[in-house]
């Protein structure tokens, strides 16, 4: 996995760019990241709000607990090393907190729609998407008041610039959930009508950013959720066809595959929606995917995976 997030950081040339075609493109000068996600980008909110995640979580970096579901860096760590900022302190963690380079809104287990049940029962967070945007909204509000009334640099220097949140970075990677949810309770048909309003709900989320000055977003699309091991924890004498080759639930990817289709078109279609936006569109499923199909050629996988992400992110104005 840490191979896979230092080929996502690898793309990571300017959002405002027309295609990420080689690695001689300019670097990208944001003064902050604003993110909005999962646990895949999560970096102490669920740990803050409900129990701590445990040690041996963090322990293969951070070599203690870090608020993150990883045995070290998730991929938002890699983007702000990328960008030269330091790791997002995560919005509802009260302690030790700095948000002059931004501030990470992700909770793990939270989904794009809100879900009717409790963190308790299936590990769903109640902050969903939309919650995380008035969050954020009530963030901006917040620390721009503090900033006016600050009386000297030292009561600044944790806070945000006013002015820089239209040159920030907005990362969303989020999703995954929604289909976890959807495999719970619904049959496949009923997943597949559910999608136009997940990806609709993503969208009025970049929609309310945009008309706040935002302009450059880096989008994730869901990976391939039919090869985390937690589909089989509970499951036995499965059918012959269940699994494809590398052990993954076929039919959890195909679902993958078509919300990844409908949230790319849906990007594609805001590109002409917020004519000054610079949407990055990211292919994680094809890079995790590859990953656990070449297990066996590391090789391979470093020349992969620079070409999946110099060719598969795609960058619209």
């Amino acid at each position: 996995m840490a191979l896979f997030l230092l080929f996502v950081v690898f793309s990571l040339s300017c959002v405002k760019g027309v295609e990420l075609k080689n690695s001689s493109l300019p670097s990208c000068d944001f003064p902050a990241i604003y993110n909005f996600g999962d646990s895949n980008s999560d970096t102490g909110g669920i740990s803050a709000a409900f129990q701590p995640i445990p040690s041996p979580y963090g322990d293969g970096f951070f070599h203690k607990p870090s608020g993150r579901d990883s045995d070290g860096r998730v991929i938002l760590d890699f983007i702000a090393e990328k960008l030269n900022l330091p790791y997002l302190s995560a919005y509802l963690n009260s302690l030790g907190t700095n948000y002059k380079h931004g501030a990470n809104f992700a909770t793990g287990g939270s989904t794009i729609r809100r879900q009717n049940e409790t963190i308790f029962e299936y590990g769903i967070s109640p902050f969903s998407l939309d919650i995380q945007i008035v969050q954020f909204n009530q963030f901006k509000t917040r620390t721009k008041l503090l900033y006016q009334e600050a009386k000297n640099s030292v009561e600044r220097s944790k806070l945000p610039v006013p002015e820089e949140f239209s040159k920030a970075l907005y990362t969303f990677d989020i999703g995954q959930n929604d289909l976890s949810v959807g495999f719970r309770k619904m049959n496949f048909d009923q997943i597949r009508v559910s999608m136009p309003d997940i990806v609709n709900q993503l969208a009025s989320a970049v929609k309310n950013i945009y008309q706040q000055g935002g302009r450059s977003f880096w989008i994730h699309n869901t990976g391939p959720i039919g090869c985390l091991p937690v589909n089989q924890f509970y499951k036995h004498n499965l059918p012959v066809g269940y699994l494809d080759q590398y052990g993954c639930v076929n039919d959890h990817n195909v679902m993958a595959v078509e919300f990844n289709k409908q949230l790319k078109d849906r990007v594609v279609k805001m590109r002409t929606e917020l004519p000054e936006a610079a949407i990055t569109y990211v292919d994680v499923y094809a890079a995790k995917y590859g990953l656990i199909s070449n297990t066996k050629n590391e090789v391979h996988l470093q020349r992969c995976y620079f070409d999946i992400y110099r060719t598969r992110s795609q960058t619209f104005r």
